[in-house]
């Protein structure tokens, strides 16, 4: 599906509100096979990536199954009626456990948060 005039927009909620400007947007809750699924529908010109966090990047690429096609990175200052976007929302909460290991090398690593993530499909309406 190639409509590179308005290409998917793969965003994180550390950038999201540089990109809902003006206008009116609908938001749906995705699924990760959802996501994941709208991804691999678009050809690799048709989509930004607005993010540039390797901890995300991790998420979009190896837990969501989305083969690294190297998209291409643009910060966005607004959406374009019609245009489509998938958020990736990060949430960290204290971890109630604290255990300790060892890594591979021998050193002490401590769990201190757990990462949580969700997504959601929005698209500008007006």
């Amino acid at each position: 599906m190639a409509r590179s005039d308005l290409p998917l927009i793969l965003v994180d909620n550390t950038n999201i509100l540089s990109i809902l400007n003006e206008g009116e947007y609908k938001f749906t809750n995705l699924t990760f096979e959802e996501a994941k699924a709208i991804i691999d529908m678009h050809d690799d010109d048709d989509v930004i990536k607005f993010f540039s966090g390797y901890e995300l990047k991790q998420v979009v690429f190896n837990y969501l199954n989305v083969t690294d096609r190297d998209f291409k990175y643009e910060p966005i200052t607004d959406m374009k009626v019609g245009q489509d976007a998938i958020t990736f929302k990060l949430y960290r909460t204290p971890s109630e456990t604290q255990p300790v290991l060892k890594t591979a090398n021998g050193i002490e690593a401590k769990k201190i948060e757990n990462v949580y993530v969700t997504c959601q499909y929005f698209f500008r309406l007006k």
